[in-house]
């Protein structure tokens, strides 16, 4: 059961075979046994996730049930849920127990879903290793001694180590992709907007997207299908025509361009990340796909221009945490701004103060210009280069990461080593593009190798079908760490 596909979940809830209570105790007591280790879940709350599973059971009872009533979905606790605990992975909101639902959390629960719990994650979703979270490192159900990538870290453990069947994720440089990568599982960024932000906390409002993470691609296609929807609160909310993700799922590939960009396939990435990713196109060759080299001549520029640009959003955007509201205060202070200074000084981690230093620097009289005027334009040269590179293919495929996990703590004291863990998949963020990962094997010390695929604007049922595709003739997604409760 544990290894079932939503469809497969979907079919046993609907022939009764199985009730959403049950289910719904059954992932509850697989994250009571194995989050000890992993570390995945910061809450949990059997009451309120059984609730929703009795109104999931009458849906379907009453014949009301959508494809996704009553399957268990984890999320991200970036997402503001009513009566939930949500942290941010933030000792600043380790207290803060939303009174409102992010957008996302109510097409969920229209949907008839379960919450089975909140994910762990990298603080403000600033990391790309989950250890920057105020409630300790996620560990990578595959060995344990190497991180599960971040900042969606909690939410790819938890479906790799089969806690959940799916999970949300948000995704500003990497953070969905990238974890899906070291996990083995499937993660999509859909195109910029179509996800609401609404109750999202913020972290870069221009590159923040919400976004799925489950075992295969038609999982996510069934998860998109939920999650996009316009919302008039979010002013970055697209109004674009709903669409089913799953409508192309099954379309032969024998024809599609495939681009390889030169720039992914030079210096700095892992011999075995490449060995997989050659196999993995070699594949797509034998479905009948063509591929063709093109350029993305400014990729080298994506992670300076994503950090200066991300620290600068996020410096504004988190100077609503000040101890006054909500939050973390301090509990000994001289006067209004002591309290801001102690509360913020004590509520952040060393991470976010990082973050929020380089943003307020770039940021102020002398450097605007400088720097993030200047990264503003090269945005621009990042995304104009996906413009004329798909005029000579369909879709782009390259590595999600430069090497397989890394080990726990290992570049905890070299942070440009750590951004450099996006340097394939901040592009794509930049440009506001889809992208997505896909497991395609395994690389040093048998730790997953994740194949990222870029779309055009909207052409999101177009790569899940280009995913789905493979993982008709392959198994990589249906393989799963050694979970010994699993069944």
């Amino acid at each position: 059961m544990f290894n079932s596909s939503l469809n497969q979940l979907s079919t046993l809830l609907s022939t009764k075979k199985v009730s959403s209570v049950e289910l719904t105790r059954d992932f509850l007591r697989n994250i009571e046994i194995l989050n000890k280790e992993y570390n995945a879940f910061i809450t949990v709350n059997e009451e309120l996730s059984l609730d929703q599973a009795r109104i999931a059971d009458a849906m379907i009872a009453s014949g009301e049930g959508t494809p996704l009533t009553g399957i268990p979905i984890a999320h991200k606790d970036i997402f503001c849920a009513k009566g939930w605990l949500t942290t941010c992975g933030s000792k600043m909101l380790s207290n803060f127990v939303s009174p409102y639902d992010a957008h996302v959390i109510e097409l969920f629960n229209k949907a008839g879903t379960v919450n089975i719990g909140k994910t762990n994650m990298d603080e403000f979703a600033m990391g790309s290793s989950n250890e920057t979270s105020f409630y300790g490192p996620v560990k990578n159900p595959w060995d344990i001694l190497s991180v599960p990538g971040g900042s969606s870290g909690g939410s790819a453990c938890a479906v790799a180590a089969r806690m959940a069947p799916a999970a949300t994720g948000t995704d500003t440089g990497g953070s969905i992709r990238q974890p899906a990568s070291l996990c083995g599982v499937s993660g999509i960024k859909p195109t910029y907007g179509l996800v609401s932000r609404y109750g999202m906390i913020a972290f870069a409002s221009s590159l923040d997207q919400g976004g799925p993470i489950a075992k295969s691609a038609a999982d996510l296609a069934l998860m998109l299908n939920v999650m996009v929807g316009f919302d008039a609160r979010d002013s970055t909310s697209l109004q674009h025509e709903n669409e089913d993700y799953t409508r192309d799922l099954e379309r032969p590939i024998e024809g599609l361009r495939i681009g390889l960009p030169k720039e992914y396939f030079a210096e700095g990435l892992s011999d075995d990340v490449s060995r997989a990713v050659d196999a993995a196109v070699a594949e797509y060759s034998k479905l009948g796909a063509k591929i063709v080299e093109v350029s993305l001549p400014n990729t080298k520029l994506s992670i300076p221009v994503y950090y200066v640009l991300a620290p600068a959003e996020a410096s504004s955007n988190l100077s609503r945490f000040d101890g006054v509201r909500y939050g973390h205060r301090s509990e000994e202070y001289t006067n209004l701004d002591d309290m801001y200074l102690k509360s913020r000084t004590q509520g952040f981690g060393a991470e976010v103060k990082r973050r929020i230093l380089i943003g307020t620097y770039v940021l102020s009289h002398g450097y605007y210009d400088a720097y993030y005027i200047k990264a503003q334009k090269l945005r621009r040269l990042i995304a104009q280069d996906f413009t004329e590179a798909f005029k000579q293919c369909d879709i782009i495929m390259g590595p999600t990461s430069p090497s397989v996990a890394f080990d726990l703590g290992e570049k905890n004291n070299d942070p440009l080593q750590m951004y450099l863990s996006d340097a394939y998949t901040a592009a794509a963020s930049l440009a506001g593009l889809p992208g997505m990962s896909i497991p395609v094997g395994f690389g040093k010390k048998s730790r997953p190798v994740g194949l990222h695929i870029i779309g055009n604007y909207f052409s999101e049922a177009k790569i899940l079908n280009v995913a789905n595709q493979f993982q008709q003739v392959t198994d990589w997604h249906t393989k799963m760490p050694d979970i010994k409760n699993s069944k």
